[in-house]
């Protein structure tokens, strides 16, 4: 089990602001500010990660403190020093290379996204535990598809297919070493690479993006690629939650995720 006390960057900023199909539902200028069965999703995010036993300091990529204070429950851990405003840029691997330019000692880092709101602090420690077992530069968190859909069968993600099975991104990531900082350029065009296969091109070249399409290479083989393509190790964990990969992207996934929380939580007002 790991002892260590990992950092974690929450990536909080909104590229779409008040258009953003999801801060339209509560007509808010930031999609992770939106409530969830009561409770703003980046705050849930950022109390996972506080409850798990092996994340330390917490820090939060966004364009101004200001939009975190406007949660009461962030405003005073702000105020603590519970958790500390980075900066936001452009896009996200902007985002990622001035996080750790501004984080002292920032390695291993883990980043998620503000709305993975069905993470638990137990999945955090679980990914925690296997940053500390990897030799890995990166390490990527990955839930196969069928577990998603068992569970939860209106629960279709945007499904990597590949030769061995499918896979959906938990948008949970770490950057275990300074040479893994590299891995965020692939994200420099936005990624969501399961919904926007295309941007794989940008990325990774036309042949990895054949390969991929053609169902040609299994999981590892794909972390294989990205490692060559980028010159550092990078390695995949399976996480054994339905709940890893369900984020709120849209209207449909927002009454699914709240669903969830309601019969987790009971329904609040």
């Amino acid at each position: 089990m790991s002892e260590t006390k990992y950092t974690a960057l929450v990536l909080a900023a909104s590229r779409r602001g008040a258009q953003d199909p999801v801060a339209q539902i509560q007509g808010l200028s930031h999609k992770c500010l939106v409530s969830l069965n009561g409770t703003p999703m980046v705050q849930r995010v950022i109390e996972a990660l506080r409850g798990a036993k092996h994340v330390g300091r917490i820090f939060v990529s966004i364009e101004s403190a200001e939009t975190l204070k406007a949660v009461p429950a962030l405003a005073a851990m702000l105020e603590k020093g519970e958790i500390t405003p980075v900066r936001s840029e452009g896009n996200l691997a902007a985002s990622v290379y001035t996080a750790v330019g501004e984080i002292k000692d920032a390695f291993p880092l883990i980043v998620t996204t503000a709305d993975n709101a069905l993470h638990t602090p137990e999945l955090n420690d679980h990914f925690c535990n296997e940053i500390t077992a990897t030799d890995a530069d990166v390490l990527v968190a990955m839930t196969r598809a069928q577990l998603i859909l068992d569970k939860y069968p209106g629960g279709q993600r945007a499904f990597h297919r590949l030769k061995d099975d499918a896979y959906s991104s938990c948008n949970l990531y770490c950057i275990k070493t300074p040479a893994g900082v590299k891995a965020a350029e692939a994200f420099a065009t936005g990624g969501q690479f399961g919904k926007k296969p295309e941007r794989i091109i940008n990325a990774f070249g036309i042949l990895a993006f054949i390969v991929y399409k053609l169902r040609l290479v299994s999981l590892d083989g794909v972390m294989a690629q990205v490692s060559r393509a980028l010159k550092v190790q990078v390695k995949k964990t399976l996480i054994p939650w339905a709940e890893g990969p369900i984020d709120v992207d849209n209207a449909k996934d927002y009454a699914l995720v709240t669903g969830i929380l309601e019969a987790r939580e009971g329904k609040r007002t």
